[in-house]
């Protein structure tokens, strides 16, 4: 679906946001990622959902991988890192050994190299959200960007750290032994305009990301939600969520937190343009999308 350059841009104060895709495609089918999306289920909802975020044809999520880059006065600052290059994916074997460069494209075309960036915050380390902390060079891993520190929850790193499976190895031990990564408390704050919080369930230590300038006021929500259902339902967890009735307590805080405020919302999954605000919506929560400027 998606390829090529694709830049969307946002202001939000004196805080630039910048969507940087790596690809958008049909994912696996709605019903074995969310058990609950039964086909009874899925039926009163099938009308907003096809096909802009599910493939009629097929019941497939139509899912973007994303990160999200964000200039302030005074930091270059990524939100999450994708898929990557190279990687030894053993869960989903079609992101095995990438060669597809258009991250890294996208991520130039925006005006940043790898030494701009000051900060990359991981909202958790699964293997679509930890790909370009590390890119392989010189036939080891090592950071992608130089002169970054990379900012983990500890719970996150100590639930990764326990597991030693391939996706820390590549993607998070190298950002530790060239000691480039923080390990922080849920209440961290960068500054005054970007700060963290605690949204697990979905991972031990999930945070989502805040940012906020001049009044206006930004989270990126992570994978706490991944498809716009889950607005409509919010108690339908994907099958990946390591604590469901913490995932389901999370999910419908936060979206009772922004529901009807103007609080922005940056989704880490939800299709293109993949920004907008939680609304009311037939007893629970709707999305409503944000137009983006500068589309590539």
């Amino acid at each position: 679906m998606a390829n090529g350059t694709q830049i969307h841009r946002h202001q939000l104060g004196e805080i630039e946001i910048y969507r940087i895709l790596e690809f958008e495609e049909p994912f696996m089918p709605i019903g074995k990622f969310l058990p609950d999306a039964t086909s009874e289920a899925l039926a009163p909802h099938r009308h907003w959902l096809e096909p802009h975020a599910l493939e009629p044809a097929t019941d497939r999520m139509i899912l973007p991988v994303q990160s999200y880059l964000v200039k302030t006065r005074h930091h270059v600052i990524l939100i999450d890192t994708c898929v990557g290059c190279r990687k030894s994916q053993t869960r989903r074997m079609e992101w095995h050994d990438r060669r597809d460069e258009t991250w890294l494209r996208n991520l130039h075309a925006a005006g940043v190299s790898e030494a701009d960036v000051d900060y990359v915050f991981c909202t958790h380390l699964h293997l679509d959200h930890s790909g370009w902390n590390t890119v392989l060079r010189d036939g080891r891993w090592q950071p992608t960007f130089p002169n970054a520190r990379y900012i983990v929850s500890k719970d996150e790193y100590a639930a990764a750290e326990a597991t030693n499976d391939l996706i820390f190895q590549e993607n998070v031990a190298p950002i530790r032994d060239a000691k480039q990564l923080d390990l922080v408390a849920m209440d961290f704050a960068l500054n005054d305009n970007i700060w963290i919080e605690p949204t697990t369930g979905h991972t031990a230590g999930h945070i989502a990301v805040h940012l906020d300038s001049q009044g206006q006021h930004a989270t990126m929500c992570g994978d706490l939600m991944h498809s716009p259902v889950q607005c409509a339902q919010p108690n339908w967890n994907a099958w990946v969520d390591l604590d469901p009735a913490q995932a389901q307590k999370t999910r419908n805080r936060f979206l009772d937190q922004h529901c009807e405020t103007d609080r922005l919302v940056l989704t880490a999954h939800f299709p293109s343009p993949s920004i907008g605000h939680v609304v009311p919506g037939n007893g629970a929560f709707a999305f409503k999308y944000l137009d983006m400027q500068g589309r590539g």
